[in-house]
């Protein structure tokens, strides 16, 4: 079976009526009075549903000095409201039947309820009741801080290749909020009160800030009104503050030494790129594919099975995201090798890319592997709704539908084009792990 008769199969099988022009006369939007944006999805392949609501705000709406309150206000949203009380509302969501968690990123924090489809009124009113009731009980706050902060420790201080990616982070932006950890600084995690918690709550936990995404088995003249009517009440708040910070160009390689107890040294390697709003950002995803993604990548065959100098390689286009973000590169280094024969030899894979045009099969292959990936991305209810949430929160769901005609145009001089513009050493801040040895040791 060829890849392009797998992908037209995965249309059928996977997405029926989800491809093309399609998906937008499936997907229902309206915006409250209150500001709440809606998007409702019948999909009723499966007798279940997912209740999501997104709310725009992470770690880049903080400011110096009260970083971390994204994700300290997500673990204080399990924490109780006067109709259900301190542990309930997980325990609520699962004697149903059903499955909820939440996460926070740099651009927004989302909750969700997993239910059988007879279910989702009881998602609905859960999400309404905290989005206007929390009640961030002092003791429990300084209690959740303290979990947050030791969550901080084991995930990054104590793991050498997480800090080296928080410290990269920091120095490849200078004036943008990407350069703040979603986690928060410790030391501003250890002066977060519980007044910080509900003046941030009451700015951004507002209907006029978040998206309430429903998809599943169900029909949307029954749904919407009780939307409206768990949701419809609550009072609009003002408008957040908008982040005005624009990263500057950057005119110069950065490079920086993190020394950790760790085995063997790392490499990190950043450019900044363009977001899912630029018409780059498709040839910059094909690129991804072929240069770094995967163990068929470029790169991972390059270092790891011939020259034999990488454990492990590989990269990352950060494309969706509110603000232009980073390509990574990155490359665990193997026994007895040394970090400069890597960091030489992941450079010489990206000039090839600018010297020489990828064949015809292998853009063929990249962009099939793209598209696969897409749509196998998009088998579940759950993963459709995540689609629609997370670009709706980035400004739009339609550059979601966008995105397969994007990418089916990109050419091998596009793939030269976008290497030459970004992947360059003024444009790049590279961080190198140097190992030493435990004390005692």
């Amino acid at each position: 079976m060829t890849k392009r008769v797998l992908l037209l199969l995965l249309v059928v099988l996977v997405l029926p009526g989800m491809a093309g022009a399609q998906l937008k006369d499936r997907i229902f939007e309206k915006t409250l009075s209150n500001g709440l944006k809606v998007l409702l999805l019948e999909e009723p392949k499966a007798p279940v549903v997912t209740v999501q609501i997104w709310y725009k705000v992470g770690s880049r709406n903080e400011v110096a000095g009260r970083t971390g309150l994204s994700h300290l206000l997500e673990h204080m949203m399990f924490k109780g409201t006067e109709r259900y009380g301190p542990k309930q509302f997980s325990r609520i969501v699962q004697r149903n039947g059903g499955q909820d968690n939440a996460f926070t990123s740099s651009d927004y924090t989302a909750y969700f309820e997993n239910f059988a489809a007879e279910k989702v009124e009881l998602g609905l009113e859960l999400e309404a009741d905290r989005m206007q009731n929390l009640l961030l009980d002092p003791k429990e706050a300084l209690s959740e801080r303290d979990v947050v902060r030791e969550e901080r420790r084991l995930r990054t201080e104590d793991d050498p290749v997480s800090a080296l990616g928080e410290e990269v982070e920091a120095v490849a932006f200078k004036a943008h909020p990407y350069a703040q950890p979603v986690v928060g600084w410790d030391s501003d995690l250890e002066g977060l009160t519980r007044e910080d918690l509900l003046e941030y709550y009451k700015t951004y936990y507002v209907p006029n800030n978040a998206v309430l995404v429903v998809v599943g088995d169900f029909k949307k003249e029954e749904v919407l009104p009780k939307i409206e009517a768990s949701f419809g009440g609550i009072p609009p708040g003002s408008e957040p503050p908008a982040v005005r910070a624009k990263e500057p160009p950057q005119q110069g390689e950065r490079r920086l030494f993190l020394k950790k107890e760790a085995e063997l040294p790392f490499l990190y390697i950043t450019y900044h790129v363009p977001n899912l709003t630029h018409p780059d950002s498709y040839a910059l995803d094909v690129l991804e594919m072929i240069l770094s993604a995967g163990r068929s990548s470029r790169i991972y065959r390059s270092l790891v099975y011939e020259k034999q100098i990488a454990l492990f390689a590989g990269g990352e286009y950060l494309r969706v995201s509110k603000d232009p973000n980073l390509f990574y590169f990155y490359a665990s280094v193997m026994p007895g090798k040394s970090i400069e024969e890597v960091e030489k030899a992941l450079y010489e894979e990206i000039e090839r890319l600018k010297r020489e045009p990828v064949s015809d099969r292998e853009l063929e292959k990249a962009k099939n592997q793209v598209e696969a990936s897409f749509l196998m991305g998009q088998d579940s209810i759950f993963a459709l709704a995540m689609a629609l949430g997370r670009h709706e929160v980035m400004g739009d769901w339609r550059f979601w539908e966008k995105y397969l005609p994007g990418i089916r145009k990109v050419a091998k001089e596009d793939l030269m084009r976008v290497a030459k513009t970004y992947l360059v050493e003024d444009n790049r801040t590279v961080g190198i792990l140097i190992p030493i040895e435990r004390e005692g040791t």
